[in-house]
């Protein structure tokens, strides 16, 4: 059994450019990490050994955060790690902030090259350690040609409405598929954005697509499909987090700050550590009268202040006098002294002078764009 892999970095970059400057691989989560770092290191605890990673216009950020893929073990001389350049499409000249998966495909199509038997096609949007090895075992065991990860749980009309929801009969074979629908409630069967392939049926895919015009996986293949070929369900039951805008950034950050055994299933999973950039970093500094509550903070900071239920990420200082309550302060954000922070996310090198009161509510945390001063 061979298999290869190709991460998405560029889908739902329209749920965040219109607060945050990037997309959701490239997002700093919980002190150290980003979140490519999840479906990156699920393929390399996978031995998924040769990983193709399709970028968009701003990638600047995420080629200087994985770099040769070192950290992952995959600077290689055969396989390893291979960065497929940005491009421009009709999605991007008409200025649509995303595309789907299969006209992605199309676009880097020419670079695609692999020897392996199977493929994982996985997003950037999940927070989760799950085992690929057993989705593809099964995905081999029934001879499908594809398997889709899905997760059974209850969604609401509201949410249902950015979820793709795949029927199936009792073997596991699809029969219907629901692509954001607006009425769908109770428990379904929600895709989680991670496929298995077979390679010859994928490059067959993309020929048939650039040759009819087709664009979307679930639309033009799967739902078009189903009923003559062999696609299939993996039901996953372990944790999961996923991140469709900037409103789950805060609550899934907040939700594993607070839940140790949600932060476990993740991070402690044993023989599937989370791989990240690497970088050495002085101590933090906890000066005398600083407080720090059930908070999550990175090394080399400065804590002067009171700190609670918060998230601060490398370089940050708390002044003197300060509180930072609910909040995500990323690298090198800098309070002054007496400053008040509550359900505040502020981006890299953000300076916040001294006296300033800033407050938003957890349904709506309050962000401070990249470099600003307030």
């Amino acid at each position: 059994m061979s298999v290869a892999g190709i991460l998405f970095t560029g889908l739902h970059r329209g749920s965040f450019t219109d607060i945050m400057e990037r997309t959701v691989a490239t997002l700093p989560f919980l002190c150290r990490y980003r979140m490519i770092d999840f479906a990156l290191s699920n393929m390399v605890n996978a031995d998924i050994t040769n990983v193709n990673v399709i970028t968009k216009d701003d990638y600047h950020s995420l080629i200087e955060h994985i770099g040769s893929g070192k950290d992952w073990d995959l600077a290689r001389r055969s396989g390893g790690l291979t960065m497929l350049p940005p491009y421009l499409n009709t999605n991007t000249a008409s200025g649509l902030q995303s595309s789907p998966r299969l006209s992605e495909l199309k676009n880097v199509y020419p670079s695609l090259s692999f020897k392996e038997d199977h493929v994982v096609l996985c997003d950037c949007d999940t927070v989760c350690s799950i085992d690929l090895n057993e989705i593809v075992n099964d995905h081999i065991a029934h001879d499908a040609d594809i398997t889709v990860a899905v997760k059974n749980q209850f969604v609401t009309p509201e949410q249902s409405r950015n979820t793709i929801i795949f029927d199936a009969d009792e073997n596991g074979r699809i029969f219907d598929t629901s692509i954001n629908p607006s009425n769908e409630s109770g428990y379904r069967n929600v895709s989680i954005n991670i496929m298995v392939i077979k390679t010859d049926y994928l490059m067959a895919i993309i020929d048939d697509s650039i040759a009819h015009g087709y664009g979307s996986f679930s639309r033009d293949v799967i739902a078009k499909r189903a009923d003559r070929r062999n696609f299939r369900i993996y039901q996953y039951d372990g944790a999961i987090s996923t991140i469709a805008d900037f409103n789950d950034y805060y609550n899934v950050s907040m939700r594993m700050l607070a839940d140790r055994d949600l932060r476990n299933a993740v991070f402690n999973v044993k023989n599937r550590p989370v791989y990240t950039r690497v970088r050495n970093s002085v101590p933090t500094k906890y000066h005398a009268g600083c407080a720090v509550h059930n908070s999550l903070i990175a090394d080399g900071c400065t804590i002067e202040g009171r700190v609670e239920n918060s998230i601060l990420f490398r370089g940050v200082k708390v002044g003197r006098g300060t509180v930072v309550k609910n909040s995500i302060l990323f690298q090198d954000t800098l309070t002054g002294e007496n400053v008040e922070l509550n359900c505040v996310v502020t981006d890299r090198g953000v300076v916040i002078r001294d006296g300033r009161k800033l407050s938003g509510h957890e349904s709506l945390p309050f962000y401070i764009g990249k470099g600003k001063m307030i």
